[in-house]
């Protein structure tokens, strides 16, 4: 493996309950969570429900540190991965979290958080980039599941358990993957 995927995903949450927000994009109240995948779309790890008010780098270093952390106790080492993100995840915290798991981030400039003092430039390959539509195939294949597709749980753990049984039906899906 040499690159990881981050994305998030807001998902309406129609009765309300635990780490629900309104999100103004959506017009309806939501629940973000955060998906690392491998370069297949295989989902590696996931962050806890948030609030769907925040935006993806809210809380962005407990949240990569928790996955990475996951990653790491799956026995896949880190160290010289690339990790591509959208121009969303442009933010120092997030590019300082990679520097200290060991990972290349290869992330869009957001032009719109760089003001003239942060003249910074990062290194960035537009064709690793286009391998990031893996993680965006898995959050069409989470959708796929009719309960992640519109959160009606109202418990936070639960609807993080739903997310846990359709990655392993992914997974069990995508053997011919592993076969190889």
């Amino acid at each position: 493996m040499s690159s990881v995927e981050l994305d998030g995903s807001h998902t309406l949450a129609k009765r309300g309950g635990q780490q629900v927000g309104y999100q103004g994009r959506k017009k309806a109240k939501t629940t973000n969570m955060l998906f690392l995948t491998d370069r297949q779309g295989m989902p590696l790890a996931c962050s806890e429900p948030m609030s769907g008010e925040h935006h993806d780098l809210f809380e962005i270093e407990e949240n990569v540190s928790k996955m990475m952390a996951t990653v790491q106790q799956s026995g896949i080492l880190t160290d010289g991965l690339f990790l591509n993100g959208a121009a969303g995840f442009d933010a120092s915290k997030l590019r300082e979290i990679c520097d200290y798991y060991g990972i290349i981030p290869n992330i869009v400039t957001n032009k719109k958080n760089r003001n003239s003092s942060q003249s910074e430039e990062y290194l960035f390959d537009n064709l690793l980039y286009e391998e990031r539509f893996a993680v965006e195939r898995t959050n069409a294949w989470i959708d796929g599941f009719k309960a992640l597709l519109v959160r009606y749980e109202t418990n936070a753990k639960h609807w993080l358990g739903l997310h846990y049984l359709a990655f392993s039906f992914i997974l069990l899906r995508r053997k011919d993957v592993w076969a190889k």
